[in-house]
């Protein structure tokens, strides 16, 4: 044998002996394995959780901080509108009490806004100024620059001064969406009756208008309230809604006018009753049955060829002659009725029925 091996089999001698792995284990150790893999899966998605807890959290906050800065923007845009509305108004009140020949109102001052409004500061002024007479050329003068006529038959100075008070008196017009003379009734007693009281009864007649005006400009400021906490105004479908809701009002308008004058044609006072009483009770199916009686009728529709030749047949008078004439042929009239059914589609919203069945589609 020779150095070399000899020296290998020294070495080989000394150098420890490599542990061969184990190929079984007991259960106790199998069991202690797979308990530590499980805890340190536990603790991973527990860790994981936390994580996803957190960045929720934050974008809550962030969430909750662009809420209050937008609302805080809201804010100051209403009161800076509001500040050039009150500027505007002042000013057309200077010009008219210019125009009319009236004292200019003393400067306003927080602390008058806080303690008196200003209509009531215009009425106490308006009565100072009933009770001072005005000569009767300059009064005939004011007449003239207010469009109205200078001088009646048969009317006295007196009666002409009372007139001329009474075109220059303000009127007081009710807070809402839609401005109106009529005087506003609670929650509570907007519920019309089943049947509308007779034209001879004015006192019953004009409180049902009342009632309708109220209800009508309710749902509106419900619906105006509801597209502002929504606050989507720069999207398409918000856009689209709130000019639903302008052009509502603005179509609205004639119709208060008619509720004011009390010249509501019966058969629309009727229906129009008819859907605002389901509507308070939640049936909207049959308040919606109410607008198609009314924006349609029963008059009768031509199908297919109605006209084949070069003279009119005696049948074709009954297309024309139905319900839906009086209806349909006004563009003022069509609107309105249009946006009562706008009303009825938020209404059955904000105030969902308890019978699914009652829900329009």
């Amino acid at each position: 044998m020779d150095f070399a091996s000899l020296m290998a089999k020294e070495i080989a001698k000394k150098e420890p002996e490599k542990e061969k792995p184990q190929k079984y284990i007991s259960r106790r150790e199998a069991e202690a394995q797979r308990q530590a893999a499980y805890l340190a899966e536990q603790k991973a998605l527990e860790e994981q959780r936390a994580a996803r807890a957190a960045a929720k959290r934050k974008r809550e906050e962030e969430a909750a901080e662009e809420a209050k800065a937008r609302e805080e923007k809201r804010q100051k845009l209403a009161e800076e509108s509001r500040l050039r509305r009150e500027a505007k108004e002042a000013e057309e009140e200077r010009a008219r009490r210019k125009r009319l020949g009236l004292p200019e109102l003393p400067p306003k001052t927080d602390d008058d806004s806080s303690a008196t409004p200003k209509p009531d500061s215009d009425a106490s002024s308006d009565d100072d100024q009933d009770h001072t007479d005005i000569p009767d050329d300059e009064l005939k003068s004011k007449l003239r620059e207010l469009g109205q006529p200078a001088i009646l038959f048969g009317e006295s100075h007196v009666s002409r001064l009372r007139r001329y008070r009474k075109v220059t008196r303000p009127k007081s017009l009710s807070a809402g969406p839609i401005a109106t003379k009529l005087l506003p009734v609670e929650e509570k007693d907007m519920k019309v009756p089943d049947k509308i009281p007779p034209a001879t009864d004015r006192k019953a007649r004009k409180y049902l208008y009342r009632q309708l005006a109220s209800y009508f400009n309710m749902i509106l400021r419900e619906w105006e309230a509801a597209l502002a906490r929504e606050d989507n105004a720069d999207t398409t479908a918000g856009q689209q809604a709130i000019n639903a809701m302008v052009s509502s009002k603005e179509n609205m308008a004639p119709l208060f006018r008619l509720f004011e004058k009390g010249g509501l044609d019966e058969s629309i006072l009727e229906a129009i009753v008819e859907i605002v009483k389901a509507a308070q009770e939640k049936r909207y199916v049959d308040a919606n049955d109410g607008y198609l009686r009314l924006s349609i009728g029963k008059a009768a529709w031509p199908i297919g060829v109605t006209m084949v030749g070069i003279h009119e047949r005696s049948a074709r008078e009954k297309l024309h002659n139905g319900e839906r004439g009086h209806i349909m042929g006004s563009e003022v009239t069509r609107k309105y009725l249009q946006s009562i059914k706008r009303c009825l589609t938020f209404a059955q919203v904000r105030w969902p029925p308890e019978d699914i069945r009652q829900l329009m589609g």
